[in-house]
């Protein structure tokens, strides 16, 4: 048959776009232009952030990594062993939430590790101390009750706090206890159902705050509670992210070094810094933990952890309770006492330019500086991994290079570092006298 010679069907023509629509390649256009646009503010603003890699051979002063676990020998080979010995039949993956399929006999084996080590009733883990902070915080709190909360209290409690049923949430001064007492007794004054124990209060503060490093006054601050909640209304919620491995007996943190842990109600203490792996545990009773796994959405609606990081936390733990890191944690206040020593002997011309903010004990250093990236960038250039550190993460006027110390750091690296900060400091002192000059000459 021959092919047909009637005139193919001419296109419909594309329909006009009415006023109200919006071509989709023009709404991406308009979303991209309006993502750069802020990102160049924030560049002209020097906030933008940028991922890094480390350069090779680099000394690293940065990492939360206090104990040197994450490349230690020891842990290497315990964590392998476990990985290696892991019945065939035992999946690698948790294949599902907690409530769903990604429970185990080891998980739970692993929680009642923990919280023996931790003098606590009970213990539940969460996929990273962000999870963790946000589901208690945004969990257990009831309605009309009273969040209180260290100013420089983490990202994570303030996400946990914005989603919560507290009526109220209301910050005092950081690691002030006479502003937790005048913030709490205004509170008293203006509700009596606070003093008569039928409205709870919730006090959130880290042990060791991760910016300035230093330990918070927990003994002063349980004592203004006790003062003024004699009702036992009061309930503590404390982060040791930077205190688990580092401070207390065998590293058990700052509360267990004080004693304190029978008056906690909740305690945090995250595994991926001073421990060198990932995930976190919230040290509670079997009632909030049993409300948790019911309520706390960072839970029920994720993957739980699989079997690599379950026994990660495992090699870590039983290194902390076989007493083997009491060496690396020893070695590393010895660390942390010397480069005390060395940043306190410098005495800038102009304090603006270098002021050590340092609390006894705490590996982390805050170097605060008029010029943090200039003072960041100096140390990189000779190696030495640190970072300046810039609004927004920390407030206006708090600018500054954090240096942490880990067990790995030897004197002849601390000494490097402290020259090369000595050395810029000259430089930059310098040229501000050369400015100087220059403005008096005009």
């Amino acid at each position: 048959m021959p092919p047909s010679t009637s005139p193919s069907p001419s296109p419909l023509p594309s329909p006009s776009p009415s006023p109200s629509h919006t071509p989709k390649s023009t709404s991406q256009s308009s979303l991209r232009q309006t993502l750069r646009q802020t990102l160049h503010q924030r560049a002209r603003n020097n906030t933008l952030r940028k991922l890094t890699l480390p350069a090779d051979n680099a000394t690293d002063f940065s990492s939360n990594d206090f104990l040197s676990l994450s490349t230690n020998p020891l842990y290497r080979r315990r964590y392998l062993h476990h990985l290696t010995t892991l019945p065939p039949t035992h999946p690698l993956a948790s294949g599902g939430s907690r409530l769903l399929d990604g429970n185990s006999a080891y998980t739970e084996a692993l929680e009642t590790q923990l919280a023996r080590f931790h003098n606590s009733d009970s213990a539940l883990l969460f996929n990273s101390g962000f999870d963790a902070n946000w589901g208690v915080l945004s969990t257990l709190p009831q309605p009309n009750d009273l969040i209180l909360y260290d100013e420089a209290i983490h990202a994570s409690a303030h996400e946990g706090m914005r989603r919560s049923r507290a009526s109220q949430t209301l910050a005092f001064r950081h690691s002030n206890p006479q502003s937790l007492h005048a913030v709490l007794s205004a509170q008293i004054q203006v509700d009596p159902t606070l003093q008569d124990g039928s409205r709870n209060v919730f006090v959130v503060v880290e042990s060791v705050y991760s910016m300035d490093g230093d330990v918070a006054p927990l003994t002063e601050f349980v004592a203004v509670v006790d003062a003024l909640l004699p009702r036992g209304n009061g309930y503590w919620v404390v982060d040791e992210a930077h205190a688990t491995g580092v401070c207390g007996p065998k590293g058990a943190g700052v509360v267990q070094g004080l004693g304190l842990e029978g008056r906690m109600y909740v305690r945090v203490h995250t595994f991926g810094k001073a421990l060198g792996c990932h995930g976190a545990v919230v040290l509670c009773d079997p009632d909030t933990r049993e409300y948790l796994i019911n309520y706390a959405r960072s839970l029920i609606y994720t993957t739980a952890l699989g079997f690599p990081f379950l026994a990660a936390i495992r090699t870590a733990y039983e290194l902390l309770e076989g007493g083997e890191t009491v060496e690396l944690q020893e070695t590393l206040h010895q660390r942390i006492r010397y480069l005390r020593e060395r940043l306190s002997a410098i005495q800038p011309v102009d304090a603006t330019l270098f002021t050590l903010d340092h609390h006894p004990g705490s590996p982390i250093f805050s170097l605060r500086c008029a010029l943090p990236r200039r003072l960041a960038a100096a140390c990189q250039a000779r190696g030495y991994v640190v970072r300046a550190i810039l609004p927004p993460t920390v407030p206006e006027g708090q600018e500054r290079v954090r240096v942490c110390l880990h067990a790995g750091n030897t004197e002849d690296e601390i000494d490097g570092l402290v020259e090369t900060i000595v050395e810029w400091l000259e430089e930059a002192q310098g040229e501000e006298q050369m400015q100087v000059a220059k403005v008096a000459r005009l």
